[in-house]
C-alpha cells in the first residue's frame, strides 16, 4: 500500500453564519451554506491506482473490495492493494459520455447466496441507451472471478440517444428490497411524467417484482417510489430509521440533499434552486404546492456524487454525519446533522483537486473514496496520528 500522509486541516469553504431558510407556506424549507465546523486532520493513503474512471465501490465480507470501472470492468482489490483481472461475464454496457458500468451492491444475504447487483447504462436499439440493473452470482477465483446466472431485473423506459444523467445508485434495505436511482437523461420534463422511469427513485424486489407496499398513485408505474429528480448519484439508507437519503446533481447552484419519501414529488424541473448553465431561469421558481423542498442545497454546486452516513468509531466526532463526494467541486463534504437538518459543514481534500465519485465506510471504520479519473484510485482516510 502506498502511503502519502497529508495534513488536511482545511478551513471549511461554506459561508459562516446562520442557515439560509426559505419560507414555503410557513414551513421550514431548504438550507444552504451551513456554518463551518472545526477541521479534522486526516491521513490519506492510496490503496490502489490505475483504475479507469472507477464509479462504484463495495466491500466483500472478507475485507476485499469490488470496484467498477466505467468502460465495463468489475475488479477485485485485495486488502494489500492488489488489483485482480476483470471479472468475466459482466453485462455489455454503453460506455459513452457518462454511461458505462456504474454501481455495485451485494445482496443482503450475500454470505448465503453470493448474489450482487450491478447498475449500468444499457445499450438499446438505434444507438440509444438507458439505465438497467442486473443481478448475478459472483464466483471468486484466485485471480478474479466470474458472474453466473445473470438476470436483468430493471430496465429504465424509455431509452434516449443522449449520453448524460443515468443516475444509477443502488441501495438495499434489510429485507433485501432495492432502491434504484435514475437520471432524467438530460431531458428535464420526463422527470415529472409518472408513466416513465426517467428522473425517478425506483423500488423493486431482488427478483424485479414490485413490493406490495409501493405507493402506486393513479397513473404511476408501480415500481416508482418518488418522482421529480434530476440525476441522483449518491444514496444511502439510515439503517436505524429506514430512511432513504440521496444527493443529486442540480443545474448550476442546485445540487440537493433529499430524503425521498413514498409517493412524493421533488420538483425537477418545475422548481429548483439551480439556474441553467447559461444563467437563465429554470421552471417557475423555488417552490410549488405539492412539491417537496430539499433538505439542503449547494450554491455554488459541487457536482455531488457518492453519499455515506458515517457510523464508525475511527472518527467518533463524525458519527451521524453525512459524507458527500464532489466531482467538479473536488472535495469531500462532511455535513453535521441534527434533527434532520444540516447544522454545520466541513470541506476536506479541497486543495487536492480530486474528483470524488464514491464514498464508503470500510469495515475498519476508515473512509474510502473513489477518484474518478482516467488513471483513478481508491483512497483511505483515517485520523492523523499524533
Amino acid at each position: 500500500m502506498t502511503k502519502c500522509k497529508s495534513d488536511l486541516s482545511f478551513v471549511a469553504a461554506g459561508v459562516v453564519g446562520a442557515l439560509a431558510l426559505v419560507s414555503a407556506e410557513g414551513a421550514l424549507a431548504a438550507q444552504t451554506n451551513a456554518p463551518k465546523v472545526p477541521a479534522t486532520s486526516v491521513t490519506v493513503e492510496t490503496v490502489v491506482e490505475g483504475l479507469e474512471n472507477p464509479w462504484g465501490l463495495q466491500f466483500l465480507p472478507d475485507g476485499r473490495m469490488l470496484v467498477t470501472e466505467r468502460p465495463g470492468r468489475l475488479r477485485i482489490v485485495s486488502k494489500d492493494g492488489q488489483l485482480s483481472k476483470p471479472v468475466s461475464e459482466v453485462p455489455k454496457v454503453y460506455a459513452r459520455g457518462q454511461g458505462g458500468l456504474l454501481d455495485v451492491r451485494l445482496s443482503h444475504n450475500f454470505a448465503d447466496d453470493g448474489m450482487l447487483f450491478l447498475s449500468y447504462a444499457e445499450p438499446r436499439d438505434g444507438g440509444k441507451a438507458a439505465t438497467a440493473v442486473a443481478r448475478a452470482r459472483l464466483e471468486l477465483t484466485d485471480d478474479g472471478g466470474r458472474l453466473s446466472d445473470v438476470k436483468v431485473i430493471f430496465q429504465q423506459q424509455p431509452a434516449y440517444s443522449t449520453t448524460r444523467h443515468f443516475g444509477s445508485r443502488i441501495v438495499i434495505d434489510k429485507k433485501g428490497v432495492l432502491f434504484i436511482t435514475t437520471g432524467d437523461r438530460g431531458q428535464g420534463e420526463p422527470a415529472q411524467n409518472p408513466d416513465e422511469t426517467v428522473g425517478k427513485v425506483i423500488r423493486i424486489n431482488a427478483d424485479g417484482s414490485i413490493p406490495d407496499d409501493n405507493p402506486k398513485p393513479e397513473g404511476w408505474k408501480p415500481e416508482i417510489w418518488s418522482i421529480g429528480h434530476r440525476n441522483i448519484q449518491g444514496a444511502v439508507l439510515d439503517v436505524e430509521t429506514g430512511q432513504l437519503w440521496t444527493v443529486e446533481h442540480g443545474a448550476r447552484g442546485g445540487d440537493e440533499l433529499n430524503h425521498p419519501e413514498k409517493g412524493k414529488n421533488y420538483g425537477w424541473p418545475v422548481i429548483t434552486y439551480g439556474r441553467d448553465y447559461s444563467g437563465a431561469k429554470i421552471g417557475i421558481g423555488t417552490e410549488k404546492a405539492g412539491m417537496e423542498q430539499p433538505v439542503y442545497y449547494w450554491d455554488p454546486s459541487i457536482a455531488t456524487s457518492g453519499l455515506e452516513l458515517y457510523t464508525g468509531d475511527l472518527f467518533p466526532q463524525w458519527k451521524g454525519n453525512f459524507l458527500v463526494g464532489g466531482l467538479a467541486g473536488a472535495q469531500l463534504a462532511r455535513l453535521v446533522m441534527k434533527d434532520g437538518q444540516v447544522v454545520g459543514q466541513e470541506i476536506l481534500l479541497k486543495d487536492e483537486g480530486l474528483r470524488i465519485r464514491d464514498v464508503r465506510q470500510g469495515p475498519d471504520g476508515a473512509v474510502y473514496l473513489l477518484v474518478d479519473e482516467s488513471d483513478g484510485a481508491i483512497l483511505r482516510l483515517s485520523p492523523e496520528s499524533k
